[in-house]
C-alpha cells in the first residue's frame, strides 16, 4: 500500500443489518459489494453507505474498524442520524 494513500473505514446499512469494513479504494469496494463478490454483498444485498471515516494509515483504520464492530461501536452507530430513506438502497 502506498505510504500516502488514505484508508477508509465504512459502514453499510442494509434493511436489517449493518456491515463494517475497511478499504483503500471505496469506489472499487462498493462495486464489489453491489455485485455480490464480497461477504458483505452477500449478507446485505441492498444497502446505503451509512458512515465513512478516512485515516492516513492502515493500523489506525483497523483499530477504528474493530471499535465499530464492538458493542460500544455498535451503540455509537445506533446514534448516527438516520437521514437516508429506504429508497436510497443500492440494488444488488
Amino acid at each position: 500500500m502506498d505510504c500516502c494513500q488514505m484508508v477508509t473505514v465504512y459502514v453499510l446499512q442494509g434493511r436489517n443489518r449493518r456491515y463494517v469494513g475497511i478499504t483503500n479504494d471505496l469506489a472499487r469496494r462498493l462495486a464489489e459489494h453491489r455485485s455480490g463478490q464480497t461477504q458483505g454483498g452477500r449478507i446485505i444485498k441492498e444497502f446505503v453507505v451509512l458512515h465513512t471515516e478516512q485515516y492516513s494509515d492502515y493500523v489506525s483504520a483497523r483499530e477504528r474498524e474493530k471499535f465499530l464492530k464492538s458493542g460500544a461501536g455498535r451503540e455509537y452507530l445506533d446514534c448516527l442520524p438516520k437521514e437516508r430513506s429506504r429508497s436510497a438502497f443500492y440494488p444488488p
